[in-house]
């Protein structure tokens, strides 16, 4: 593989005094979780197979997943911190492999102090290599999230920020369409379909589009499955989702989408934009600055912190702080994570639980480190 093998063992060493213990899921992974759990970019470069009963399967594009069942598979049924390193496979990547490396931690409830104990351990990885001083971009899913729940805005606008929001970068061109009403051959085109739906039993309707999909022909769409096509169509039978958004509360989001700086000065920001705009967010501000203490704890100071309320992550189950670390300020990101409470529900674990982690690009730590 191309790491350095010592930095490598490093890096295992450094998780393991930390308290994570070495996990190796199999290379070999079910796709339907990454097919409807991932985000648009991992689909695209998944290496997808089919086994003899006809079952989907794929080479891990990502070890997120892979550990989250692990975890699930073993009981999910106290805290665990996980470390990994090995192969994942992309075809975006010149030879299809890269190594990866990263951590996971499941179960604990003291959020805050959980996610500044990651980001402190994100920057010692990079230290390894010599990057002692990185950016830090930071952002938080979960308040933007919580903003559009306040501004109580049908589920498919909802939905449809939310995962722009995880592309960063691209709601501007965004909101801009959403201030005017949707054109013949969007969501009006299915009119007639979406209102006989609308308020119907949603077991029995979701049933009759996957049908209606399945006779078509039609299995996956951009690598998305079946029942995720139904799913999404679905939500556009909800009330007012025909509707454009008014011009205020597109102008609170684009005001929201503005704001940056350190952690200290963008929560007083975004703690005047929730009065004048009578928005509750006291709750998940509290939670903001809570997380912004317990950095500072880590004797990581706020002034290195780049907040930026419109970054994002592309994976779609971010739900909470989302980070990189990157050289300059540039380029790709060197180690990069965040919160994800409601995936391991939605893999199966009978209750939420609390988790966050981060994946480490060893081939971009160590292009750098080879650097005159």
């Amino acid at each position: 593989m191309p790491a350095d093998q010592s930095h490598a063992e490093e890096l295992l060493a450094l998780y393991a005094r930390a308290g994570f213990a070495r996990v190796e899921p199999p290379v070999l992974q079910p796709a339907d979780a990454f097919l409807d759990l991932s985000g648009e970019e991992m689909r695209r470069t998944m290496f997808i197979t089919t086994d003899p009963e006809g079952n989907e399967l794929c080479l891990r594009p990502d070890l997120t997943l892979p550990v989250c069942r692990h975890y699930i598979g073993e009981g999910a049924a106290q805290p665990r911190d996980f470390a990994y390193l090995g192969p994942v496979f992309r075809s975006d990547v010149p030879g299809g492999e890269l190594l990866q490396a990263g951590v996971e931690s499941f179960g604990r409830h003291d959020r805050e102090a959980a996610d500044a104990d990651l980001l402190a351990l994100g920057l010692e990885t990079a230290a390894l290599w010599g990057v002692i001083d990185p950016t830090i971009r930071l952002g938080d899913a979960g308040l933007f999230a919580t903003l559009l729940d306040a501004l109580n805005l049908p589920p498919l606008w909802r939905r449809r920020l939310i995962k722009d929001f995880a592309r960063s970068g691209d709601l501007g061109a965004d909101l801009a369409l959403l201030k005017q009403r949707p054109e013949a051959g969007g969501v009006t085109a299915h009119a007639g379909v979406l209102s006989a739906l609308a308020g119907s039993d949603p077991d029995a309707a979701r049933a009759l589009v996957t049908d209606l999909l399945s006779i078509a022909g039609i299995s996956t769409v951009g690598g998305r499955s079946v029942s995720e096509i139904a799913e999404r169509f679905l939500e556009q039978a909800a009330p007012g989702d025909g509707e454009g958004l008014s011009a205020e509360k597109v102008a609170v989001i684009e005001r929201y989408l503005a704001i940056a700086g350190n952690p200290d000065q963008a929560a007083a920001t975004l703690r005047a934009l929730a009065g004048e705009a009578g928005l509750d967010l006291g709750r998940a501000l509290d939670a903001f600055e809570t997380r912004t203490h317990f950095i500072a704890a880590q004797g990581i100071e706020p002034g290195r912190l780049s907040f930026a309320a419109a970054f994002g992550r592309p994976l779609d189950y971010y739900s909470g702080m989302v980070f990189e670390l990157h050289e300059n300020g540039a380029g790709a990101p060197l180690v990069a994570g965040g919160r994800y409470d409601g995936l391991l529900g939605r893999l199966g674990a009978g209750e939420p639980i609390p988790a966050v982690g981060f994946a480490v690009w060893l081939g971009r730590l160590d292009a750098v480190e080879a650097r005159p």
